[in-house]
């Protein structure tokens, strides 16, 4: 008996698992996309990098307390001439094209009265594919960095020509900022892989920098459609932008170099060592910057912004007293500084305006980097001429603006 109900009982067992595992067989199951989350290990990790984490306090940097510096309070105050908005150079060291495209397009503007807005990061690509190139005749003995002069720009144009913005940005879709970080470090770390091995292929190492710098900021155009016409940047630049880039000189001053002559400026920006630069006495430098602002020019200017009477906060670029008095300021004083060290070849800007105040300019300052965006004029400077006089090393300006200069 007991046997028969034992039997009858397996009997029912199975009937059952089949039932239910034909259940299971007929179920539709479905899958779904859920953010991947492990929230003890999240707590596991955060206490961990607490715990590691070494304090560090944060380094104060030495500063001018502007709250006395009587300037100008808006750039509403400044005379100033037609100039696009500013633009970022965001995460990138190429101020220097930022600067002189800003400069040009104002001068576009100031001889056609049309307002052409133009690509930097086109000049910016051919500019590093000629770094490379020098870089390899050189076999590395070459300066290969992000930065460079405001006349590699004007080389570049009559190189390869140059493009509308729209054209070729260097950002990709969604993108709202330059960043040539990963970029320049990859490029820089291939450069110094091809002078370990001396493989010097000039070719190959040209295929290999468009390469990288294609997958960062894309390839630019070959060609370009303007008013339903196609055209390369070559021939963009010269029928449509159709600036005459030999027209405009770069003055500078230094003691260590002759007078009324050209030169070379010697930074390593200049990595092609051009020796284009004229070279004035200070008072005239001075006096022929005063005189173009006067006249309508602006200028592209570039030099030194390290100092403590510097400041985006303020938005205001001054020389302290503790520094050096303003009657001190010279060309020994200028000299000094540069030969020394604590004047560098920092920054590229462009100058849009002045203001006279006590028988003094102030200068407005187009300016690309991020330390002008933190004030209440976001993408400008007020510059003291007493800074510009001690700490800015050289402009560029059209030949019109300084004629009978050149000996």
């Amino acid at each position: 008996m007991q046997t028969s109900i034992r039997f009858f009982v397996v009997i029912l067992t199975n009937i059952f698992i089949i039932i239910n595992a034909q259940s299971q067989i007929d179920r539709k199951d479905k899958a779904i996309f859920i953010d991947s989350k492990n929230e003890f290990w999240d707590s596991v990790k955060s206490n961990i990098d607490k715990f590691n984490k070494k304090d560090v306090p944060q380094k104060k940097t030495f500063k001018l307390d502007f709250s006395s510096i009587k300037g100008p309070e808006s750039s509403n105050e400044f005379t100033q001439y037609w100039h696009f908005p500013p633009v970022s150079q965001a995460s990138t060291n190429t101020c220097w094209c930022f600067s002189t495209t800003s400069f040009f397009e104002s001068e576009i503007y100031r001889l056609t009265k049309r307002k052409i807005k133009l690509s930097e990061m086109f000049t910016v690509y051919h500019e590093y594919i000629e770094k490379a190139r020098r870089f390899v005749r050189e076999k590395g003995n070459s300066a290969f960095a992000e930065g460079s002069e405001s006349n590699a720009v004007s080389r570049m144009w009559k190189m390869y020509g140059v493009v509308p913005e729209e054209a070729y940005t260097g950002m990709k879709a969604g993108q709202i900022f330059h960043d040539h970080s990963k970029m320049y470090t990859e490029l820089n770390a291939y450069l110094q892989s091809v002078k370990a091995t001396n493989n010097w292929n000039e070719d190959a190492v040209i295929s290999t920098v468009k390469y990288i710098m294609n997958s960062y900021i894309g390839e630019p155009p070959a060609k370009i459609t303007v008013d339903g016409k196609q055209m390369t940047p070559k021939e963009y630049f010269e029928k449509v932008v159709k600036l005459n880039v030999d027209d405009y000189i770069e003055l500078m001053s230094f003691m260590e170099k002759p007078y009324y002559e050209f030169v070379e400026y010697e930074v390593p920006d200049n990595w092609w060592h051009s020796k284009d630069y004229y070279n004035v006495p200070l008072d005239v430098f001075m006096s022929s910057l005063k005189k173009a602002v006067r006249d309508s020019y602006t200028v592209c200017i570039g030099g030194d912004v390290s100092e403590p009477g510097i400041d985006g906060h303020a938005g205001m670029a001054v020389v302290p007293s503790f520094d050096i008095p303003s009657s001190a300021i010279d060309e020994n004083a200028r000299q000094f500084r540069f030969s020394n060290g604590t004047t560098g070849d920092d920054h590229g800007i462009h100058l849009v305006g002045y203001k006279e105040m006590d028988g003094k300019d102030w200068y407005l300052i187009k300016d690309s980097g991020s330390g002008s965006r933190n004030n209440n004029h976001p993408g400008y400077y007020f510059y003291h001429e007493d800074f510009v006089k001690l700490k800015m090393l050289g402009f560029m300006v059209h030949k019109d603006a300084v004629k009978g200069l050149v000996k």
